[in-house]
């Protein structure tokens, strides 16, 4: 298994950039893609996921700025980021878990499989 994180980079306060995770080596049906990012100096945090039927969710604190989207066609989800802060500044990781009763998909163990994570330096 194996899930590549790409299009990380510096970007400047108020600019836009888009995340990309490409996946392999597992089913797309019944898996839920999951981002999450580790601020500088902070503890990791859930941003959002997206199941294989796309249905979505973002953490409150995202929520207008961030937007999760995945091709199945190739195996491949996606974030996008508008108007990017210097408090987006850290490392950002996708992760994909089956479908199971009960997960959230929040939460880091809900999570089978993570990408080595991508930088993201907001500067203002």
């Amino acid at each position: 298994v194996q899930l590549v994180e790409s299009g990380g980079g510096s970007g400047q306060a108020g600019g836009s950039l888009r995340l990309s995770c490409a996946g392999s080596g597992y089913p797309k049906e019944n898996y839920c893609m999951g981002w999450f990012r580790r601020p500088t100096g902070q503890a990791r945090e859930w941003v959002a996921w997206i199941n294989d039927a796309g249905t979505s969710s973002a953490a409150d604190s995202v929520k207008g700025r961030f937007t999760i989207s995945r091709d199945n066609a190739k195996n491949t989800v996606y974030l996008s980021v508008d108007n990017l802060k210097p408090e987006d500044t850290g490392m950002y990781y996708c992760a994909a878990g089956p479908r199971s009763y009960g997960a959230s998909y929040e939460r880091a163990a809900d999570y089978l499989y993570w990408g080595r994570g991508t930088q993201v330096t907001v500067t203002s």
